[in-house]
């Protein structure tokens, strides 16, 4: 009876082991820091100049967006500069609203290095 008891609490002990997790850096670095690619005309004008834009959550600050665009574009980062957007009060007939406001991220990249914001 003794034996039995001790391979019960082998058996038992093999099946509590925790599994190894595999981290993904890619999404938890870019969550909560990067929403989208900001594509305008003027936006894709910048891209000749070697200077991305994305549209960036409120809280995000330069170093969390130069860290979530090299790891998630595998691209070296020169120089970020943020611009917060306010909101825009809006007026259709009676009626009176507010655009929202947001910020935006212009990335510029070291040269030679291109990010594929549209496939094409």
């Amino acid at each position: 009876m003794a034996l039995t008891k001790i391979f019960k609490k082998e058996e038992k002990a093999e099946l509590k082991k925790p599994e190894k997790k595999i981290l993904i850096k890619k999404k938890a670095a870019t969550y909560g820091i990067l929403k989208s690619p900001h594509i305008t005309e003027k936006a894709t004008d910048l891209t000749k100049k070697n200077q991305y834009v994305f549209n960036i959550w409120p809280r995000a600050n330069k170093t969390e967006v130069r860290k979530a665009i090299e790891s998630l574009y595998n691209v070296d980062v020169l120089k970020i500069m943020i611009a917060k957007i306010p909101r825009k009060k809006r007026r259709l007939a009676r009626t009176i609203g507010w655009r929202k406001g947001y910020k935006k991220a212009i990335v510029r990249l070291k040269e030679g290095q291109k990010i594929e914001v549209l496939p094409r």
